[in-house]
């Protein structure tokens, strides 16, 4: 398989502070896995690019980004609620980490790769159709469903979330839209609690109890996520990578490991070989142990690149 690796070292630019789990030292701590290892060679790189005003609007409401805009202070940090701040580069990396799914998604497209892996930040995945929340402005992978069904031959996109915090955002932005199939695993009771009980075709919500294991979290998605991939047959498929479902991770309680990453990946890329003609785009949301998001992210990508 060809994968591309798409990022920008501008992403390390949004800084909410040196005590922020959400730091510039988790794309630091991926780049330097894989130039460890080597992978980084076996990776076709690509620099992300901003996205244009009308592609955020393809996702989220008219006056969304000015009103982020109007909140971006000139020096220091300004809080847009209790967990999500923005410094005077903040748009400028969130506007790369959207471009990179939308030209993630052009490439895949076009027939230039079959994968990508976005290392990209801000994550996207709790931001609203109307509202930036849970460290994300905007959601990166929601702009890039929008933009690959407006493309031809891509009638059905599925959208495949393992983050440990419920995607609320995506959820709000797709529950209506059953051209979209959104499947989710989560701990729950949990963040962000919004959306997690919604009932709708499209909506494959899965919640996992605190301390769940790696047995549960694979039963749950192969009994839930494959007979819905099945029906929706999508033409495309976006992931949202969050890895903070890790055992080491500090900002949840579920305990998966590499291995699960690599399971789920594979899994994904068998579903997208029979419906999706390979065509995968996934885009990194949380993960704050940096070493256990880059040894998570590396069998992530291994797996995309068919090892």
């Amino acid at each position: 398989m060809v994968t591309t690796y798409i990022s920008h070292q501008d992403c390390g630019l949004h800084n909410m502070g040196p005590e922020h789990p959400e730091s510039p030292i988790r794309l630091l701590a991926i780049a330097r896995q894989l130039e460890r290892t080597g992978l980084i060679d076996q990776l076709q790189q690509m620099q992300a690019v901003p996205i244009l005003e009308e592609q955020i609007r393809l996702a989220h409401a008219p006056l969304h980004s000015q009103r982020l805009q109007m909140k971006l202070p000139e020096k220091g940090i300004i809080y847009t609620d209790e967990d999500t701040a923005l410094c005077p580069q903040s748009l400028h990396a969130a506007s790369l980490a959207a471009g990179a799914t939308i030209l993630g998604v052009n490439r895949v497209l076009s027939g230039k790769t079959d994968n990508v892996f976005c290392a990209v930040r801000p994550p996207g995945h709790h931001a609203e159709h109307n509202l930036a929340m849970g460290f994300c402005f905007y959601n990166n992978v929601a702009i890039g469903a929008m933009h690959a069904l407006q493309q031809p031959g891509i009638e059905r996109v599925a959208i495949l979330d393992f983050d440990v915090h419920h995607g609320n955002g995506t959820v709000d932005i797709f529950k209506d839209k059953p051209e979209v199939l959104v499947c989710s695993t989560f701990q729950h009771p949990f963040y962000p609690e919004r959306y997690s009980e919604i009932q709708r075709p499209n909506i494959i919500n899965c919640p996992l109890p605190a301390h769940s294991e790696s047995n549960c979290f694979r039963q749950t998605v192969e009994s839930n996520w494959l007979p819905a991939l099945q029906t929706h047959k999508p033409d495309l498929i976006l992931i949202s990578a969050g890895f903070d479902a890790h055992w080491e991770d500090p900002m949840a309680d579920l305990k998966l490991n590499e291995e699960d990453y690599r399971w789920v990946t594979q899994l994904i890329m068998d579903t997208a070989r029979i419906y999706s003609s390979n065509r995968v785009v996934s885009v990194l949301e949380g993960g704050y142990n940096p070493s256990a998001l880059a040894y998570s992210v590396q069998a992530h990508l291994e797996a995309l690149l068919g090892y």
